[in-house]
């Protein structure tokens, strides 16, 4: 069975979202990175210690998008990857990536800033930054979301995972507030009932911990 290390609203929940719409048997092992970041067990298997953490058989691997590049691979076909000859395949590309390059990867900053820096230092100009190039990026799914109801066209794909689990990311911990599409494509995705599984098997995984 495959092993996700994470939990809570970690980048973990890509994975196992993706998983509960593929079908995947996996377990989920509880990591809590703010109280107990030096679990010897979990170090030993990502000594970059941050999560999420996919173990499958000899396979290791611990970026989330690779990981459901990986599982979509190994594991499919699945209609949640168009194939690279589908019209739909640039844009659920793009989209894919940008879900973690361009929006979860700044928005975690702006994150760190408004939650944990000293109250002189929730707005300083790294946080400033980072909520810009979230907001630039965020420009872009807006624009892709007056054309089709998902950002690879009418049907609902891992790019969708990727973006919505960093809108969350920043609807939820960042106080992104977002446009009435963007808060109509949030309902869409999350209303999904593997997300909800997903959703409540990580928080499960919390409150276990």
């Amino acid at each position: 069975m495959i092993t996700v290390w994470g939990g809570g609203t970690s980048r973990s929940l890509r994975v196992t979202w993706l998983m509960e719409e593929m079908g995947l048997a996996y377990r989920l092992r509880s990591v809590d990175l703010l109280n107990n970041p030096e679990e010897p067990a979990f170090l030993a298997v990502n000594p970059g210690g941050f999560i999420p953490v996919m173990q499958d058989g000899e396979v290791t691997m611990v970026e989330s998008v690779a990981i459901v590049e990986y599982l979509i691979a190994r594991y499919g076909p699945t209609p949640l990857a168009p194939a690279p000859n589908d019209p739909a395949f640039p844009a659920y590309q793009q989209f894919l990536h940008l879900g973690e390059a361009g929006l979860a990867a700044s928005v975690f900053f702006v994150i760190g800033a408004r939650n944990f820096a000293p109250e002189a230092e929730r707005n300083n100009w790294s946080a400033a930054q980072a909520l810009g190039v979230f907001e630039s990026r965020l420009r872009l799914v807006t624009q892709q979301l007056a054309r089709s109801p998902y950002l690879g066209g009418e049907t609902f794909t891992a790019a969708d995972i990727s973006v919505a689990y960093a809108l969350v990311l920043g609807t939820k911990w960042a106080g992104i507030s977002l446009g009435d599409a963007e808060q109509a494509y949030l309902a869409r995705t999350t209303g999904r009932e593997a997300y909800k599984r997903a959703f409540e098997t990580s928080e499960a995984a919390v409150v276990r911990s």
